[in-house]
């Protein structure tokens, strides 16, 4: 019999996480690797865990996620995004806890765009009298 499986795709800057939540006992596996072997900082495996704790599910599910773009922060959010929507999909009566602490919300912030005569987003060439 198929083991039941629930996804969710989550981003952030530049970063796509495919997210797949399993009945388990609480593992998180990031790009076939452990979470604690992929991300150095502590603060990123809060982040990842966040809506886990939220709903009161943190024990229960095994989260596989893949994930690529972006730097370590943005990915890290991007499978935050993955896992609260994903959560969604076997419960959608978490919806209103979900969306009252923003886990919903895609975070749009990316980094603006080069334009042409300058040297950055906005930074111009120095101006010179002569």
């Amino acid at each position: 019999m198929a083991q039941v499986q629930y996804w969710g795709t989550g981003r952030r800057k530049h970063s796509v996480a495919r997210v797949r939540l399993v009945p388990g006992d609480g593992r998180i596996i990031v790009n076939h690797r452990d979470v604690d072997e992929y991300f150095p900082l502590k603060t990123l495996k809060i982040i990842i865990q966040q809506p886990l704790q939220l709903t009161g599910t943190l024990g229960r599910y095994d989260v596989y996620a893949n994930v690529y773009g972006g730097g370590y922060s943005g990915q890290a959010g991007a499978i935050r995004h993955g896992i609260a929507r994903a959560l969604l999909k076997v419960d959608p009566e978490l919806r209103p806890t979900l969306k009252k602490a923003g886990m919903l919300t895609r975070d749009a912030r990316m980094k603006e765009r080069k334009k042409y005569g300058l040297k950055a987003a906005r930074r111009a060439p120095q101006f010179s009298k002569r």
